[in-house]
């Protein structure tokens, strides 16, 4: 049996967690709202907000787990990818921490990590996904149609030769003013609109493989030029924007995801990172499992956005085969390789 405490600072919510074998007992998130006011990330505040979170929030995750630190077998962190001075802090943290402890640490690919949440378990009811799985792992910086021959056996059917869904989601939002995180509130004003309200491109990529840049410019394009007519267009036409751009993109999404489940023959399916946590897309992967008799696994929103958990469940599959990190290891900014 072991005691996992998992690390997780890759962007801008300082997280950690506490696993038991693969149950978690604790999963403590400190989210940064001062990017609000920015539109956006800004990488020099989010790792000063990393540095002033740590502490107390290792602390809460190991008093809510019931657990010292002492009992704890291995640390595992996220080293990668994403920005560097948030990524220093979490590794810098996990790595004093166990040198001082005298335990090993377990280096965490972040993209494996949404992946894997799937194998979380809460309690004895918990269903967890069989091999072959195939997931849909879409956020603002990645999207990709992996199939799963084991836990870190990740084979890319399919991604984005361009931008990334959310990225593309997060720019309709930003054409339209609606502030930051825009991708929440696409969701939510969609659910009152007109999903075929508004037409936008069709991209045409070879393969499993996707292309939003081309939406993301029909959308630009479509709102500069019913603006030159209307200087209200958008206040007027909000819910129908957001609904359409939002099926645009989620139905483009899945067109591909589907052709990849046909081909293979997969029973077993996925979706994951933090653009799984759009009710759209969760009720339609939804819809397609009960057409296709697929098993569904759709994540909890707790798992959807960037958490310690999912960084504790891939570090306790590292840790039963003993894939321990040296203290050396530097953190990465970009990798793409699973």
């Amino acid at each position: 049996m072991a005691l996992i405490l998992a690390i997780e600072s890759s962007c801008d919510d300082t997280s950690a967690a506490v696993l038991r074998d693969n149950h978690m007992l604790s999963n403590t998130i400190a989210s940064q709202k001062v990017h609000e006011q920015y539109g956006g990330v800004v990488p020099e505040l989010a790792s000063r907000a990393h540095q002033q979170n740590i502490v107390p929030v290792v602390d809460t995750a190991l008093k809510t787990a019931q657990v010292s630190k002492e009992e704890v077998d291995a640390v595992a962190f996220t080293r990668g990818p994403g920005l560097m001075g948030s990524l220093l802090v979490g590794v810098s943290f996990a790595k004093s921490f166990a040198q001082a402890l005298n335990i090993p640490i377990i280096e965490v690919n972040h993209l494996q990590a949404h992946v894997l949440s799937h194998f979380i378990k809460e309690d004895k009811l918990s269903i967890t996904p069989q091999f072959p799985l195939l997931c849909l792992l879409v956020s603002g910086g990645h999207t990709q149609i992996l199939l799963l021959h084991s836990h870190f056996d990740m084979e890319i059917i399919g991604q984005t030769i361009d931008d990334a869904a959310g990225e593309a989601i997060d720019k309709a939002a930003k054409i339209m003013d609606l502030g930051y995180p825009g991708g929440p509130v696409i969701d939510r004003l969609a659910r009152e609109g007109n999903p075929n309200a508004f037409q936008f491109a069709t991209p045409h990529v070879g393969g499993y493989n996707y292309s939003f840049s081309g939406i993301k410019t029909s959308f630009l394009y479509t709102i500069r030029d019913y603006l030159a007519t209307d200087a209200n267009f958008i206040t007027h036409h909000q819910a129908d924007l957001c609904a359409s751009i939002q099926s645009r993109i989620i139905d483009y999404l899945l067109h591909n995801f589907e052709k990849a489940a046909m081909k293979l023959g997969v029973k077993q399916v996925a979706i994951a990172g933090g653009v799984s946590a759009n009710s759209y897309l969760r009720t339609s992967i939804e819809a397609l499992g009960k057409r296709h008799h697929w098993q569904v696994f759709v994540p909890k929103l707790q798992f959807c956005t960037d958490n310690a958990a999912m960084v504790g469940i891939a570090g306790y599959y590292k840790y039963l085969q003993h894939d321990f990190a040296d203290i050396s290891l530097p953190p990465y900014t970009r990798d793409n390789n699973l």
